[in-house]
């Protein structure tokens, strides 16, 4: 985060995160209490280790966390991950088409497990197939690597579906309630009028505006062409997920926190993320995909022949002169 990032973000949090001065001692000004967030959020040091740094007390290094991630969440959401609009959607639409060639595509699905500890009296509720406890972060991120949707604090032994189709916006998305523009021909086509999608992985269930990959067994040219083209657009996802571990690093050991706590940790670096996409962003070049490796339960419920036709369609026009691209092959 450069210099004049941080000012820009100090500004913004300022009136919430000012205190008085008393005569029993001087109030931890706006300045500090958002450098040691940053701090603590941007290296994944305990608040022992940071006690030394700052020479402040563990209890108000913890209060002062945990009322900074509040307050970066309550105020800055709205405008860093807003209820899009139609047109915003067309313009998502258009920028994921020119970075990866997939039309009428809105963004890309996923979740990522964020490792805690176990919460007391939990039992197996948090312990995830990598065989760790952990919750959930569902997110859509568009083709700039920015988070469009979240969902947080599933528990870690959820299946990406449930998590999805359980979440305000995977509910949204399987109801058609989500603003998406109306459908339009896919590029270099005048013919059929084809809805706006987002794609995910085997786990999720296709609907009318969500498409998945074809099942691993029995490919022929137009299904393992169709497969990559999608798993180049998914890939979106996890590079926004590897960027915001590689920069918040807070997410590469277990969190030593209460679950609520968690909650607004992480709502705080997502919200910190596209902050940070918009003012200083990061490339996803030198920057490791977060590991895809796939659930004990991959296969999601079974589409309906209508959306089965909907994805054929896009195979096809993946075949075609109009779709298809020099290095699909």
């Amino acid at each position: 985060m450069s210099v004049s990032s941080f000012d820009e973000l100090v500004q913004k949090l300022n009136q919430r995160l000012r205190r008085r001065n008393t005569k029993f001692r001087r109030c931890v000004s706006p300045e500090e209490r958002l450098m040691v967030t940053l701090r603590f959020l941007a290296t994944g040091e305990s608040v022992s280790s940071l006690y030394f740094q700052f020479r402040l007390g563990k209890s108000t290094i913890s209060y002062i966390v945990q009322g900074t991630c509040k307050a970066k969440w309550d105020l800055l959401h709205d405008e860093y991950i807003p209820h899009r609009t139609t047109q915003q959607w067309t313009e998502i639409a258009g920028k994921f088409y020119e970075i990866t060639q997939f039309p009428n595509c809105l963004g890309t699905v996923d979740g990522k497990h964020i490792r805690i500890l176990k919460p007391p009296g939990s039992g197996s509720l948090h312990f995830n197939y990598k065989k760790y406890f952990s919750l959930i972060l569902m997110a859509i991120a568009d083709a700039e690597y920015k988070f469009v949707a979240v969902d947080i604090g599933a528990y870690g032994c959820t299946n990406d579906y449930k998590v999805f189709k359980n979440s305000n916006m995977g509910r949204r998305v399987y109801s058609g309630n989500f603003s998406f523009p109306n459908p339009r021909p896919l590029a270099g086509t005048t013919e059929p009028n084809m809805p706006f999608v987002l794609v995910g992985n085997e786990a999720f269930q296709m609907s009318g505006n969500l498409l998945k990959p074809y099942a691993n067994r029995g490919l022929n040219d137009c299904k393992r062409i169709f497969n990559y083209r999608l798993t180049r657009a998914r890939h979106m996802v996890k590079c926004a997920f590897g960027i915001l571990t590689n920069r918040w690093r807070i997410f590469t050991r277990p969190i030593q926190l209460k679950i609520d706590c968690i909650d607004d940790v992480v709502k705080a670096c997502v919200i910190l993320h596209n902050f940070c996409q918009t003012k200083d962003p990061m490339s996803s070049e030198s920057v490791p995909l977060v590991s895809d490796n796939p659930s004990e339960n991959a296969t999601g419920p079974r589409s309906t022949a209508a959306v089965s036709r909907l994805r054929d369609s896009f195979a096809q026009y993946f075949m075609s002169p109009a779709g298809s691209v020099p290095w699909q092959e």
